[in-house]
Parts: C-alpha cells; structure tokens; sequence
C-alpha cells in the first residue's frame, strides 16, 4: 500500500489508502471497510456501558475491525478518573481476547497508561495517536513498548516552529505511525512533512511505515 493512515474520523475511499477509521459503538457504520471501534473517554455513558460492550465484543471479532479505539485516559475530561479507568481495562481484555492492537487517546495520563500495561502485562501493541509531548515522554513511552502516531501537531509544527519536529527526528523507525485524526490535510501531507523531517525519500518512508503496519497488524493487503 501507498499509504496507512492510522486514526481519522473522515473515509474518503481513496484506492491507494488504508484508512483505520474511527468508530464508536453507538454510531457505528458497517460501510466503511477497515475501522477500530473502542470508547472514548470524553463519551462514557454509563446508561448504555453495557450495549456499548456489547457491539465492542461482536466487532472486534471481526477481520475488517483492525484496532480497538480509540480508547484511553483523560484527566481534563468531566468523566471521573476511576470510571475512565475501568472502562479502560475492560476494554484491554476485550483487546486481548482478540488479539487486536490498541489505538490510546491519553490526556495528562501517561503515567497511570504505563503502569496499566505493566501491571495488566498487555501485551497488543499498545498505539498512543496524536503524540505531541516532549522528547522525555516519547522516549519512555517507546522504552515501554509504545508506538506513537503522528499527524495534526507535526502538520501544525511546519507554521508554528514547535520543538515536535526535533522529538518526531529522535523516534525510532520501528516505532512511529501516521495519522490525520480530524484535519483537512490528507495522508498525503503527513507523509511528505515526515519525510521531509526525517531526510527520507518519500518511498523510503512508505516502506517504513509499511514495515511497522505489519509488525502491528494481523491484516495485510
């Protein structure tokens, strides 16, 4: 494939993309081909935790659910913590029933996601998206068994010189992704910025990023 993109809430069918498309239980569209589903922290609602898991359980034993997710922790959410949490590690050892990798949403939380891997001994791969920390947490994240995915905030660096650039150069080449999330940029943009950014030819980091996708997924095209 041309290109993977990781997490985006937006299918547009491109022939030469895998889009991993985001879904939620409770919104759930069976034309989009290749999705994850999990949910988020912003939207628990306990009314309906247990439809929720239920769809969860039915879709991830599916070929076309690539990922659970996104899912995860959130401290600057209105859902309380130990509700996040639970909700969180349930949804872990659906992840494992299924032996399906993670996509993790985590806001001010990645030391409490760290000690949940160790101490559930996960062992998916485990994707943070959207990462745009400092070169400290990424390493420890990567030390961790972690891969971060990037886009929105590497493609917000080019105008507003943040230090993402610096720590996107430091990551590990097994150990990065790309994403779009909710920008109007495609796929397209993120892989020519990454690869400008890494001094790549953008065929070198297609096959990169190829390679990484396969050690992730089970699924291949």
């Amino acid at each position: 494939m041309k290109y993977f993109n990781l997490h985006t809430h937006q299918f547009t069918n491109q022939p030469e993309v895998l889009e991993l498309v985001n879904q939620y239980p409770q919104e759930f569209d069976a034309s989009i081909p290749f999705y994850s589903i999990g949910i988020h922290p912003l939207y628990i609602d306990e009314n309906r935790l247990e439809s929720d898991f239920k769809i969860l359980d039915e879709k991830l034993a599916l070929p076309e659910c690539l990922a659970l997710g996104e899912c995860g922790l959130d401290k600057r959410s209105e859902t309380p913590f130990e509700l996040q949490l639970s909700v969180f590690e349930r949804q872990l050892a659906l992840a494992e029933k299924y032996q399906k990798p993670v996509v993790i949403h985590c806001v001010a939380s990645f030391q409490e996601l760290i000690e949940i891997k160790k101490r559930l001994k996960v062992s998916v791969p485990m994707l943070v998206h959207g990462f745009s920390k400092k070169v400290e947490l990424a390493k420890q994240l990567i030390d961790n068994g972690f891969y971060l995915s990037f886009g929105k905030n590497l493609l917000r660096s080019r105008s507003v010189g943040t230090e993402l650039e610096s720590v996107f150069k430091s990551i590990p080449n097994d150990r990065f992704l790309l994403e779009t999330d909710m920008v109007e940029e495609g796929i397209q943009d993120v892989y020519a910025l990454a690869a400008k950014y890494k001094e790549l030819g953008l065929n070198e980091l297609q096959e990169i990023v190829n390679r990484n996708y396969n050690q992730v997924f089970d699924f291949r095209l």
